[in-house]
């Protein structure tokens, strides 16, 4: 019984917190391709050092496999709740009757509710250290913003956030979290900025994107001398940062004898996704992998961006990004609202985009009702007792998909999924998806 306890809930000590970052990059067999200027016009590249710190840009451009995480960081995020635990599934297991084994990440044990306060924490300890005094940002289901703003809280910043109108509009508790956390949030497309003007002019109810709201972002801190810029998913700086998930994921399934074969998260940018598996896609391209991985990304047909072009491509609707080599829906198209909104982005990040062009990662992309999604959202929550965020449904959606067809298959698979963030900001979404009176 104390065996299977321990299984149950499974944890490293705060002192074996990963004190190392993992950069894939470094393992790549041929070089991902560079960020590029378009052939007209006034060169992003140069604007690149106007809008980040220093330090993030070092992360986005290092060749390091492994990069130290300085001692401070290290304190905020044992403060922040890691290392943070991995759960056995029992429950689900047994309700779906599945001989498959079911592993989740518990992101949504932070101070904000999602695994978005790991990047955050460490980008406004750098623009603190640098001198900054303001960091400006997107978000879109928003568990960003409210990461940083948490984060910028913590050092003492100022935060702007410019959050997408679709999820604005029905999600009046968590605007008031970012503003307890003293941020300044304004709907996307806005009034405040000449890239979110034109659009709000011409419909002040446009639902907004990702693409726009970074316009916003970005326009901003351009502005202000003491601003600086801050994303949260898509970069790799970003997804660096984000390899503290699968870091300590690989130690507590080395203390129970456990290695996966199928790895499941949901995907919009990137972030949790590559959070969650780059450690183990190392393990795949050094050759050190135990066994066969199959990697799977849970997507919304809404922004299926991983089934678009290969391409270069612009972050942002305004152009002001780099060109950056992507699948992608195009950085000025429209898609429908969700509940996920999170999902809704045109591109993936260029680190997942190489590897899904090299054909290790594999995606689905769920109804945009989201309704089946949902469902299987409610089956979690009645099974293992933890509700997640909209767009973590999508990775229980998956998990159950791939637990059914090991029982279908008589398969013994050890499935790995990441909850990225909990939903108790959102049950508005889900009484309205799933007709909850």
């Amino acid at each position: 019984m104390a065996k299977e306890l321990s299984k149950r809930q499974i944890n490293i000590p705060v002192d074996d917190i990963p004190r190392q970052f993992y950069n894939i990059t470094a393992d790549f067999p041929d070089p991902m391709p560079a960020p590029k200027d378009p052939e007209s016009g006034p060169s992003r590249l140069a604007n690149l050092g106007k809008i980040f710190t220093s330090a993030c840009l070092g992360h986005e451009m290092a060749q390091e496999r492994f990069i130290d995480i300085p001692d401070e960081v290290l304190e905020l995020f044992i403060k922040s709740g890691r290392p943070r635990p991995l759960f056995r599934a029992y429950e689900l297991e047994k309700e779906l009757g599945t001989p498959a084994k079911l592993y989740y990440k518990s992101e949504f044990y932070s101070p904000t509710g999602s695994h978005k306060v790991n990047t955050a924490i460490v980008q406004a300890y750098f623009a603190k250290q640098e001198g900054f005094t303001t960091m400006t940002t997107e978000t879109g289901a928003g568990q960003w913003g409210t990461a940083l703003a948490y984060a910028c809280s913590l050092v003492g910043l100022k935060c702007k956030v410019f959050w997408v109108r679709a999820a604005y509009n029905w999600k009046p508790d968590r605007l008031a979290m970012m503003k307890l956390l003293g941020a300044e949030v304004h709907a996307s497309p806005s009034p405040q900025t000449d890239a979110g003007r034109e659009i709000y002019l011409k419909d002040p109810e446009h639902p907004g994107s990702l693409a726009i709201a970074i316009s916003e972002g970005i326009e901003t801190a351009l502005k202000d001398e003491k601003a600086v810029y801050s994303l949260g998913s898509v970069l790799n700086h970003v997804l660096l940062h984000q390899t503290i998930i699968g870091l300590e994921t690989k130690k507590q399934l080395a203390l129970i004898g456990e290695y996966p074969d199928t790895i499941i998260s949901c995907l919009g940018g990137g972030s949790n996704f590559g959070g969650l598996s780059i450690p183990f896609f190392g393990d795949v391209l050094r050759g050190e992998a135990e066994k066969e991985i199959k990697f799977i990304a849970a997507q919304s047909q809404s922004a299926p961006n991983l089934q678009g072009e290969y391409k270069y491509d612009f972050g942002d609707y305004a152009e002001t990004t780099p060109l950056l080599k992507m699948f992608s829906l195009g950085h000025k198209s429209k898609f429908p609202p969700i509940k996920g909104d999170g999902l809704r982005y045109h591109a993936s990040a260029p680190i997942i985009s190489y590897l899904r062009n090299k054909g290790m990662v594999d995606t689905i992309a769920y109804p945009v009702n989201e309704k089946e999604v949902f469902e299987a959202a409610a089956v979690f929550v009645r099974t293992e007792g933890f509700l997640p965020a909209p767009e973590s449904a999508y990775s229980v959606k998956a998990a159950i998909d791939e637990a059914l067809k090991c029982k279908k298959n008589r398969e013994d698979k050890t499935i790995l999924f990441n909850i990225s963030g909990h939903g108790f900001l959102d049950l508005a979404g889900y009484k309205d998806v799933l007709k909850i009176a």
